[in-house]
């Protein structure tokens, strides 16, 4: 094949992961509440900085925000600015960056493999994965730093050729780090690792060191100034509770066991991990191969570190996954072109994932006829029971179908209201937020008897409503402050509250105020702001 002639594939591989990849991330993001966790916290931090001009040092019900770098929340709050304070607007940018991780992994594959084919395997392994495609269309920070630490990695191979553009390296990297902080640290330890391994002329490369340079120096000129402005203050909360102490301290109550990253892979890396161990020992049998070293040093490296954290989440694996794929990428590809009988595990394995999708089919289809699950399932119940017949067959033709009918029952899911489903573990937010917005001034203190807060119900709502579940603690509370309550039905018949009146309910909760509620301090309501959409 002549260049000419690989240039316009590339070109067309390019274009076709792009436009999948954003159709997968952007389809109908604003269709479906956001989440409690980092999702309600972007919002309310890049609505504080529209409402009060406070870019540089915002706050997040009035106190200072000092957990991540801001570039995302500025980005938000950008967009804030002229499409309002809607859902859409909220994951635009997170949704829309993390798509670029796919054609980067691409990039990165021609460069490591300098094959195409087992390049668009990888990024197509990348595309289709439920963690990523779920987690990279949130308003979170983790898909947004794969294509940051990608865009990175591909500049230190481009450096091999044209040194110039291994600056690009540390400039990427800059980019993490005024996402998600210290992050790039060890992001940037596996990039340099594997240059080690691979080809340590290219660490004598100056513009590798001076990329590096300039990349740091936003995030340093950042740093400094939090440093000055909070003093003591941001260096403990931020650099140490909120970053450093996660290796040895448990966060947030959130821990696990040393193998907790390993069950997450085996809850949603389906049905690519059945076949990432034979990537795993095909990379090792190849080390002395570029892809290879890159694999074994981001996948021990990475899967090392946070295995050994004691605070865990499930997206701290989000970094993973283009490993993953390369290492999976590279397996598919040597399929095609070799005679081997494939392991009868894959096909019994890919057999269950069929009929599990086919119950699935048969459960929505009777409790939800209209859902776009039932679609979705069905689709991936017809292409995994494809996929076992070429298995059988030892077929490689196994490949694309399984890839296309992923791609088409992802989008599918991601076109209904469930791909957000952490959502129906708690009740729908938006009917309690009309309720408060519609019932309580700006400025009146209101508590709602449960034992966590909800982020997203202070974004809606425009309030910032606190939590107490103790019932004579609530009393003493109605007593000194005159609060509204937000109180379910067991709470509501143990607490006594003089002088009450029911102004509504919503969700199982009832909403109960003073006959006559306090007056409202001067400033307490603060600056006047628009509200999000309902």
């Amino acid at each position: 094949m002549g260049d000419a002639q690989q240039s316009r594939q590339d070109w067309r591989w390019w274009v076709g992961l792009t436009l999948a990849a954003l159709v997968m991330g952007l389809i109908r993001i604003g269709d479906v509440p956001l989440r409690d966790s980092d999702e309600a916290q972007v919002s309310l931090v890049a609505r504080e900085m529209v409402c009060n001009g406070n870019w540089l040092f915002p706050t997040r019900y009035g106190e200072p925000y000092l957990n991540k770098p801001l570039l995302i929340h500025w980005l938000t709050a950008w967009t804030y600015t002229w499409a309002g304070f809607t859902d859409w607007a909220t994951r635009l940018w997170p949704a829309g960056l993390s798509s670029f991780a796919v054609p980067l992994l691409y990039g990165l594959g021609r460069l490591l493999f300098q094959q195409q084919r087992p390049a668009a395997l990888a990024a197509l392994v990348l595309l289709t994965l439920l963690p990523t495609a779920r987690h990279g269309r949130v308003a979170m920070l983790d898909g947004t730093v794969n294509t940051f630490y990608l865009l990175a990695y591909v500049a230190l191979l481009a450096g091999n050729w044209r040194p110039p553009l291994a600056a690009g390296f540390g400039l990427a990297l800059g980019l993490v780090a005024l996402t998600k902080g210290l992050l790039a640290l060890p992001l940037a330890a596996i990039g340099l690792g594997f240059l080690l391994w691979d080809r340590p002329a290219g660490l004598r490369n100056p513009y590798l060191w001076l990329g590096l340079v300039l990349g740091a120096t936003p995030i340093t000129l950042w740093y400094l100034a939090q440093g000055w402005h909070y003093g003591a203050a941001f260096m403990e909360t931020h650099l140490v509770r909120q970053s450093l102490a996660r290796v040895w301290d448990v966060v947030g109550g959130n821990t696990g066991p040393p193998w907790f990253y390993l069950v997450e892979l085996l809850k949603f890396a389906w049905p690519w991990l059945i076949f990432w161990p034979a990537g795993l020992v095909l990379a090792w049998q190849a080390r002395p191969q570029s892809w290879a070293k890159l694999v074994l040093v981001g996948t021990v490296g990475f899967l090392g570190l946070i295995s050994l954290m004691v605070t865990k989440f499930p997206w701290y694996i989000m970094p993973l996954y283009p490993f993953l794929a390369l290492a999976v990428g590279a397996k598919l590809a040597d399929l095609e072109k070799s005679d081997e009988r494939y392991p009868w595990a894959w096909t019994l394995l890919i057999g269950l994932l069929a009929v599990g999708c086919l119950g699935g089919t048969i459960y929505f289809a009777i409790t939800d006829p209209g859902s776009g699950v039932a679609v979705a399932t069905a689709i991936l119940a017809l292409t995994l029971g494809l996929t076992v017949g070429y298995l059988r067959r030892s077929d490689p033709r196994f490949i694309p179908v399984l890839m296309a009918g992923l791609y088409l029952g992802l989008v599918a899911f991601m076109a209904s209201s469930e791909w957000n489903w952490e959502l129906n573990e708690d009740y729908a937010v938006k009917p309690v937020a009309a309720l408060v917005r519609a019932q309580v001034p700006p400025g009146q203190p209101i508590y709602i008897s449960r034992k966590n807060s909800r982020r997203s119900l202070n974004f809606y709502s425009g309030r910032l409503v606190e939590t107490e579940r103790d019932p004579q603690r609530l009393e003493a509370l109605w007593a000194e402050r005159q609060p509204y309550l937000l109180l379910n039905a067991q709470t509501l018949a143990q607490v006594t509250l003089p002088e009450a009146r029911i102004l509504g309910e919503a969700e199982g909760y009832t909403l109960v105020a003073p006959v006559t509620p306090r007056p409202i301090s001067p400033g307490a309501a603060g600056r006047p702001c628009p509200l999000p959409p309902l």
